[in-house]
């Protein structure tokens, strides 16, 4: 009894001195293919990258700004789901992954961009790029104009649907821009989501090329991409706990090893990082006092929006700092920035303006006997 009381007692203290065991967010990740990148999907914040900006085709990713372009032209009224879309000769000679559309061949835009989403279908794009611009090559225009407004340096589009061209490059991080930008249009996870489905009244079955929807908890898209030049590509998209990630990776030696890479994006992402939701601070003042003006005080607004990424390692606290004057001097204008909230947490940091709601005048003869007269005649 005395031995196993000593025991007990050494083991006791024994634990006292050894520190606690925890288990830490990985600190690296492993991608094999050569250009990579992980995105928040809200703020555009870099996660991680390897030869980001690496110039190389990117196959049948190409899609993801031609749906950029079909999803605007629906929110603009341009073209419904229901409309009908007839194939044309160009758009059926299409070879790679198709749905083996018959020039003349009819169907809805909704089917268009089915195909063209779960099948990657290189005629259905074509179909979608003629209906809405007149030809490919028009609207290939608009794919460049597009990529340009958005920033895509590395990008050159010489096709709508990424089979190999001379010439039609872009990079992996030029992809998770327009990626980022193409899921603000909510209603292609109607179709990003899907991992089977029928055409043409139940003749022809699709099946999604994105493996991860089997597979990845919280996968939500976007694109797989396969050809000789640009070897196989995915842009893959991803939820959890409110944090949105875009894993792309550009060039892997397989369709395995792609799926392998960007899921690992993934977890490195959703292990090491949070997206935390920013709100207004309760203690910003409603109004500053002005000096000088035809009222006393000018009522102040901030709009605050977004949140700030916090790297789960540090678990920094985030930090709001208000930088509002006491007084101001009229006169003062409407919308006219007077300060500013900041938030940080660690080396991030976001920053609103502070503006004012109303504008007000400076104090004069004139003025005060204007509104003299006008308090009169409404007496």
């Amino acid at each position: 009894m005395i031995k196993k009381s000593f025991i007990s007692v050494f083991l006791s203290l024994l634990l006292t001195f050894i520190p606690a065991i925890t288990v830490s967010a990985a600190e690296t990740v492993s991608v094999s293919a050569p250009a990579a990148v992980l995105m928040e999907a809200s703020t555009g914040k870099i996660l991680y990258e390897k030869n980001p900006h690496e110039k190389r085709p990117c196959a049948s990713i190409t899609k993801v700004m031609t749906l950029i372009l079909v999803f605007e032209a629906i929110d603009s009224g341009k073209l419904k789901l229901s409309d009908t879309i007839t194939a044309s000769e160009h758009a059926a000679s299409m070879g790679g992954s198709d749905i083996w559309l018959e020039p003349g061949e009819s169907m809805t835009a909704g089917d268009m961009i089915k195909a063209t989403v779960v099948a990657s279908a290189n005629d259905a794009a074509v179909a979608l790029a003629e209906k809405i611009s007149g030809s490919e090559e028009s609207f290939v225009n608009q794919m460049n104009q597009k990529a340009k407004k958005l920033g895509m340096k590395d990008t050159v589009f010489k096709n709508c649907n990424g089979l190999d061209e001379e010439g039609h490059i872009t990079s992996a991080y030029d992809v998770a821009v327009m990626s980022r930008e193409l899921i603000k249009h909510k209603k292609v996870f109607d179709y990003t989501s899907v991992w089977l489905d029928w055409l043409r009244n139940g003749e022809t079955q699709i099946v999604n090329t994105n493996k991860l929807l089997k597979s990845y908890s919280g996968i939500t898209g976007l694109k797989t991409g396969t050809t000789d030049d640009a070897g196989c590509c995915i842009s893959a998209t991803a939820e959890r706990d409110g944090m949105g990630l875009i894993a792309v990776v550009l060039g892997a030696d397989t369709g395995k090893q792609r799926f392998a890479d960007a899921a690992a994006l993934l977890d490195y992402g959703f292990a090491n990082y949070a997206y935390k939701e920013l709100k207004p601070p309760k203690n910003i003042p409603d109004s500053v006092k002005v000096n000088g003006g035809m009222a006393a005080k000018a009522q102040i607004n901030c709009t605050v929006s977004g949140g700030i990424i916090m790297n789960k390692s540090s678990m920094d606290e985030v930090q709001i700092s208000i930088d509002v004057p006491g007084e101001l001097e009229a006169p003062v204008n409407k919308d006219q920035k007077i300060g500013s909230v900041k938030y940080k947490a660690g080396n991030e940091e976001r920053s609103f303006d502070i503006t004012t709601e109303e504008a007000v005048k400076k104090t004069g003869f004139g003025l005060i006997f204007a509104e003299i007269f006008d308090s009169l005649l409404t007496l």
